[in-house]
C-alpha cells in the first residue's frame, strides 16, 4: 500500500480513538449519549447493557486499547517498512473486525436496539483492516536488487 493508506489508518485509528472517548466519558460521567433517534437507535440502553464490559473492563475502553495499538503501528509502518508490523497490523485489525462483527450480532439480536457510535467503529474497524491488508509486501523491494547472473 502507498503511504497515503497508511495516513488513511492512522486518521481512521484518531478517529475511533474520538469516539471510543466520547462512549467512555459518557460512562464515566454517566451523562447520557446524544444519538436516540425515535426507534431507530437507543444507544443508552446499548451502552447501559450486561454486555457493555468485559470482565468489568467497559469495551469502549477496550476500543481506546485497540485503536491506540492501530494508531501506533501504522505510525511504525510509515516509519520503518518492517513485515513484522506489517502482520502485527493486520492480525489486530483481523480481531478488531471480529469482534465488531460479535458485538454488532450481540446488539442487533440479544439486546435488540442499535448504537450509531458502535456502528461507526465497526464500520472503521472494517476499513482499517481492509486498508491493513492492502499493505503492499514488496516495499522492500525498491532496496533489495535481484542477484547479477
Amino acid at each position: 500500500m502507498k503511504r497515503v493508506g497508511v495516513i488513511l489508518i492512522l486518521i481512521l485509528a484518531f478517529c475511533g480513538l474520538a469516539d471510543s472517548f466520547y462512549l467512555t466519558q459518557s460512562e464515566l460521567n454517566g451523562t447520557p449519549l446524544l444519538c436516540n433517534i425515535q426507534n431507530l437507535s437507543s444507544c443508552n440502553v446499548v451502552a447501559t447493557s450486561q454486555y457493555s464490559h468485559i470482565f468489568g473492563i467497559p469495551i469502549s475502553e477496550l476500543g481506546i486499547l485497540f485503536y491506540c495499538i492501530i494508531f501506533v503501528l501504522a505510525a511504525l509502518e510509515i516509519i520503518i517498512y518492517d513485515q513484522l508490523i506489517r502482520h502485527a497490523l493486520q492480525t489486530i485489525s483481523c480481531i478488531g473486525v471480529l469482534s465488531s462483527l460479535y458485538f454488532t450480532f450481540i446488539q442487533i439480536f440479544v439486546i435488540g436496539s442499535f448504537c450509531i457510535y458502535c456502528s461507526v467503529s465497526a464500520l472503521i474497524t472494517i476499513l482499517i483492516f481492509i486498508l491493513a491488508i492492502s499493505i503492499e509486501p514488496i516495499r522492500r523491494s525498491a532496496f533489495h536488487r535481484p542477484p547479477a547472473v
